[in-house]
């Protein structure tokens, strides 16, 4: 018959203590869901708010429990919920949709790419396009870019090469091409009220203006002569330029635009009516009038002259700002000035135009 086996005294040490254990915790649990309780009377009716990280740490922890064990617990979610929110967790750690690319279209890329092409490049064919969409490893056929050109409205590379934009024009000779016009004072002289004709050029991308010449009585002969000093090989305004904008008043007659031709500046007559398409020089005489002539009566030519010597060689190249420059001189000389020294007003025509400078330090 089998022994019967007495508990040693460390059983019993063992027994006692564990069941000790057992009673500590489960009065720290009692005493942790009381705290609950009144956490959540002083919260009333308010729902809780939780943060992004705190229904991660109670999934994990209510886990571990189980159901069973955490219906006799839970006081701030259900059961469910906790496991609801583990059951999250686990999809969004094998969650791969992050790492995966957008669902692209390669033919709809292809035809952005080629619409795109064709209008940067106004010589590209349909030949010349499919090429470069080869290059980057999208094939497709002549007849595929001749559709998609057509269906946005976009005309072949001949017709669309001769329909540039003036924009297109203007950044492709930047640098090289001036401007001129017109515009008339009225003087005060001995024999009364005499009006003067004004030529000015200006340099499209420096903004720098010259008057090319004042006569109270403009002919071809006088703008002719106008252009030999602005075409001079020493210090012509006109030097390194290749395209001179004008409009189509009588005054540029043909001998005027084959002396320009003759001498590499190609002129381009300006369509009727179209002030727009010569904003530079229009902009430039708006000034004069605005900050000199509207405030000023021209006692003669020789005041005149002086008046617009004073605005347009001094003010206007070495003292004004210019928006479309980002408020920057024409000419900017170098200046040893600081920012605490002392600032000093320079005034031309008795005040009128004025310019404001630091000292040299």
């Amino acid at each position: 018959m089998p022994l019967s086996m007495s508990p040693t005294p460390l059983h019993l040490l063992l027994l006692t203590l564990a069941g000790w254990m057992n009673r500590h915790q489960q009065a720290a649990i009692d005493y942790l869901l009381e705290e609950n309780r009144v956490l959540k009377e002083h919260l009333g009716t308010k729902r809780i708010r939780f943060t992004d990280q705190q229904p991660l740490r109670l999934a994990l922890k209510g886990k571990a429990l189980g159901r069973k064990a955490l219906q006799h617990i839970c006081t701030l979610a259900t059961p469910d919920t906790i496991l609801r929110w583990y059951r999250r967790l686990v999809a969004r750690k094998y969650d791969g949709s992050k790492g995966r690319k957008a669902n692209r279209n390669p033919r709809t890329d292809a035809k952005q790419l080629a619409l795109q092409m064709a209008q940067e490049n106004k010589t590209w064919g349909y030949l010349r396009i499919v090429g470069a969409l080869e290059h980057l490893g999208i094939k497709v056929s002549r007849s595929t870019v001749a559709r998609w050109l057509a269906e946005a409205a976009i005309d072949p590379a001949p017709t669309r090469s001769k329909r540039a934009s003036w924009s297109a024009f203007l950044q492709a000779h930047w640098g090289t091409i001036a401007a001129t016009d017109f515009f008339t004072v009225e003087a005060l002289t001995w024999h009364g009220l005499v009006r003067y004709h004004v030529m000015i050029v200006i340099d499209l991308k420096t903004r720098a203006a010259t008057i090319a010449g004042v006569s109270h009585s403009a002919d071809e002969q006088w703008v002719m002569q106008a252009a030999r000093n602005l075409l001079d090989a020493c210090d012509g305004f006109l030097l390194g330029k290749t395209h001179i904008l004008l409009d189509r008043d009588s005054i540029f007659t043909k001998q005027v635009r084959r002396l320009l031709a003759d001498a590499g500046v190609k002129p381009i007559r300006l369509p009727p009516k179209s002030p727009n398409l010569n904003a530079y020089a229009e902009r430039f005489i708006g000034s004069v009038r605005r900050e000199c002539l509207d405030h000023i009566i021209p006692l003669g030519e020789r005041h005149l002259r002086h008046v617009l010597h004073e605005y347009v060689k001094h003010h206007y190249q070495y003292e004004r700002p210019h928006q479309g420059l980002d408020n920057a001189l024409v000419n900017s000389p170098a200046s040893a000035a600081n920012d605490n020294a002392e600032v000093v007003r320079r005034s031309r025509l008795g005040g009128l135009l004025s310019y404001y400078y630091r000292s040299a330090a």
